[in-house]
C-alpha cells in the first residue's frame, strides 16, 4: 500500500525566468554605466524590454498556477504573505535611508549650504498647493481600495471592479500632478543635497506609485475575468497591501519633506 504524503509546500516547477531576469537586470545595470560614458541609452533600452517581457510571461505562469492547477493552497498563500510582507518591510529600509539622509542635513546644515534648510537660493515648493492636493488624491485612493476589498468580500463584484479602477486612476492622475510639479521646479537635483535628497525620494515614490498602478490595473484587468473570489484573491490583496505603503510613504514626505522642510 502506498501513502501519499502531502506536501504542505509549493515545488515550483522548472522556469528560466528568474534567471533570465536577473540577467536583463545586469544588462540595464550595464547600460546604465554606458549612459555615464556616452550617453547610449540602447543597451539600458533593451535590458529594460527584455525585463518587462519577462516579468509579464513570469506572472502569466503564477495566474496560470494559481487560477488553473490549483497550486495555491493554504500553505502556498501563507508562504506568498509572509514574502510580500517582508517585500515590503525591504522598501521600508529603502525610504528609511532617504529620511535618514534628509533629516541629517536638515538638523545642521552645513555652511556650503548658509548653514539654512533650504539652503540660500532654494526656492523650495509650496506643501499647501499641488502637494497637499496630491495628498488628498493618495489618501482617496487609500479609501477607493479599502472599499473595492469589502465590496469583493462581500460579493459585490461590480462594485468591486469600480472602485478598483478609480484607484488606479486616482494613482495615474497623482502622477501627471506630480510631473507637471517638477516642471515647475525652481531647483533640480543638482542644488545641493536638498535637490539630490528630495528628487530622489519623492521621484522613487513617484516609480513606486507607477508600479503600484499597474499592479492595480492587471488586477482589474484580471477582475473583468472573474479571477478572484471571497475566498481566493490574494493577488488583490499584495496590490492593496503595495499600495496602503505607498500612502504611508507619501504622507512622511509630505509632512517632513515639504510641509516641515520647506
Amino acid at each position: 500500500m502506498v501513502i501519499k504524503v502531502c506536501q504542505p509546500y509549493h515545488i515550483v516547477t522548472v522556469s528560466p525566468w528568474p534567471l533570465l531576469v536577473s540577467f536583463n537586470v545586469m544588462v540595464i545595470m550595464s547600460g546604465m554605466v554606458k549612459v555615464f560614458t556616452s550617453s547610449n541609452w540602447v543597451m539600458s533600452v533593451c535590458g529594460f524590454m527584455g525585463l518587462i517581457f519577462c516579468i509579464i510571461i513570469w506572472w502569466r505562469d503564477v495566474i496560470r498556477e494559481s487560477m488553473y492547477q490549483g497550486c495555491h493552497n493554504s500553505f502556498v498563500i501563507s508562504g506568498l504573505e509572509f514574502g510580500m510582507l517582508l517585500f515590503i518591510l525591504s522598501e521600508v529600509f529603502f525610504f528609511v535611508s532617504f529620511f535618514w539622509a534628509y533629516f541629517h542635513f536638515s538638523l545642521s546644515p552645513a555652511m556650503e549650504m548658509g548653514a539654512l534648510w533650504p539652503p540660500t537660493a532654494v526656492i523650495s515648493f509650496n506643501a499647501f498647493s499641488v502637494p497637499l492636493l496630491n495628498t488628498v488624491i493618495l489618501l482617496a485612493s487609500g479609501v477607493s481600495v479599502t472599499w473595492a476589498h469589502q465590496n469583493l468580500l462581500n460579493n459585490k463584484n461590480i462594485l468591486f471592479y469600480y472602485a478598483l479602477m478609480m484607484t488606479w486612476v486616482l494613482g495615474a492622475y497623482f502622477l501627471f500632478l506630480q510631473g507637471f510639479e517638477y516642471l515647475s521646479a525652481m531647483f533640480d537635483i543638482s542644488y545641493s543635497a536638498y535637490g539630490s535628497i528630495f528628487y530622489m525620494a519623492t521621484g522613487f515614490h513617484g516609480f513606486h506609485v507607477l508600479v503600484g498602478s499597474i499592479f492595480l490595473m492587471v488586477i482589474w484587468l484580471r477582475a473583468k475575468q472573474w479571477h478572484f473570489s471571497k475566498a481566493h484573491h490574494f493577488g488583490f490583496e499584495a496590490a492593496a497591501w503595495y499600495w496602503h505603503f505607498v500612502d504611508v510613504v507619501w504622507l512622511f514626505l509630505f509632512t517632513l519633506v515639504y510641509w516641515w522642510g520647506s
